[in-house]
C-alpha cells in the first residue's frame, strides 16, 4: 500500500500554543497523558519525521475556527496560516477550511475562497465550539455552499470533552443529528469525525443508512476503539470509514501501530487508510 493519510489533522506547532490557538489547557493534556515534551508544541519539521516513521504520506491540516469569534474564548487559525503550510509542504499536506455559521454570508464567500483561490479539498465544522447542533439551519448556507463546490464536510460528532476550563461546551453534535442534513442534502458528503464516542452505534446506522454519510475514527486510540466500529469497517462499512488522528490528540505512529494490530482484512485496510480518503476529498494528486 502506498502511504496513508489522515484526514484530520491540528496546527500544533510552539507558535499556535503561545497564541493560545489550540483550545488545549494542561488539564486536558494531563487527561490524554501528553508527554511533557509535546506540551509547548511540535514543529512542523518534528512532525513530518512522525509521519515519515508512521507511514503516513498525507495529512489534511485544519484552519479551525472555534467558537463565535465575538465570544470570548473562541480563537481561530487563519485560513492562510495552513494555506502558508500547505504551500511549503505541497505533497504532504491539503488544507480544511474551518466553518463558523455566526459570519453569514461572510463565511459563505470565504469558503468559496478557501477552496477555489488556496487549494482546500473540505470543510470542518465544531459543533460544540457552536453550541449549536449539526441540523440547525444556521449551517445551511454553509452546506449548500459545499454542495456547489463539489467538497465534503466533516464534523466532530459524539460528546465533547472539557479542553478548557475557563469555556466548558455542550455536548451537541449527537450523530442522529446528521440524518436530516444527509436528507436534506443528499448531494453533500458529510464525514462524522471523533467516531461519535459514547454513540458509535448511532453514527454506524447514520453512515449504514445514507450513502452520503462516512465516519472519520480520529481522536480515540485505536485499541481502545468499540467492537462494533471495527467490525464495521472490516465488514460490510469498509467504504465509510476514514482514517485520522486528531493530531496531537493521537499520536500518528500509535495510531497506525495500532491499526496494525487489529489485523483487518488488506482490502478494508487499504480503504480506511487511503483510499476512501482518495475518493471522498478528491485528492487526484495522492494516488
Amino acid at each position: 500500500m502506498q502511504g496513508a493519510i489522515d484526514i484530520v489533522t491540528n496546527l500544533y506547532t510552539p507558535k499556535m500554543v503561545v497564541e493560545g490557538r489550540t483550545g488545549l489547557d494542561d488539564h486536558f493534556k494531563d487527561q490524554v497523558r501528553m508527554s511533557d515534551d509535546m506540551r509547548g508544541g511540535v514543529s512542523e519539521t518534528d512532525y513530518l519525521d512522525r509521519m515519515d516513521r508512521a507511514g503516513i504520506e498525507k495529512s489534511l491540516l485544519i484552519a479551525v475556527r472555534a467558537g463565535d469569534i465575538r465570544m470570548q474564548g473562541s480563537f481561530e487559525i487563519p485560513y492562510a496560516d495552513v494555506a502558508e503550510v500547505c504551500a511549503r509542504h505541497p505533497d504532504r499536506y491539503y488544507g480544511l477550511a474551518g466553518i463558523d455559521p455566526y459570519r453569514g454570508m461572510e463565511q459563505v464567500a470565504e469558503l468559496e475562497y478557501a477552496v477555489k483561490e488556496l487549494g482546500f479539498v473540505g470543510a470542518h465544522l465544531y459543533p460544540h465550539w457552536m453550541e449549536l447542533a449539526p441540523d440547525h439551519r444556521k449551517y445551511y448556507p454553509i452546506y449548500a455552499k459545499c454542495c456547489e463546490l463539489g467538497i465534503p464536510i466533516m464534523m466532530q460528532v459524539g460528546h465533547n470533552l472539557v479542553y478548557s476550563r475557563t469555556r466548558r461546551l455542550p455536548s451537541v453534535g449527537r450523530p442522529i443529528t446528521l440524518d436530516t442534513v444527509a436528507i436534506d442534502f443528499p448531494e453533500l458528503t458529510l464525514i462524522g469525525i471523533h467516531i461519535g464516542v459514547p454513540w458509535t452505534e448511532e453514527m454506524i446506522s447514520m453512515a449504514w443508512k445514507h450513502e452520503n454519510v462516512f465516519i472519520g475514527t480520529d481522536a480515540y486510540a485505536p485499541k481502545h476503539w468499540p467492537d462494533n466500529l471495527v467490525h464495521y469497517m472490516n465488514s460490510y462499512g469498509q467504504d465509510k470509514v476514514l482514517f485520522g488522528t486528531d493530531w496531537p490528540v493521537i499520536d500518528p505512529e500509535r495510531a497506525v501501530r495500532e491499526i496494525d494490530d487489529l489485523k483487518l482484512r488488506p482490502a478494508s485496510h487499504q480503504k480506511v487508510m487511503r483510499d476512501n480518503a482518495l475518493r471522498l476529498f478528491n485528492l487526484q494528486n495522492a494516488a
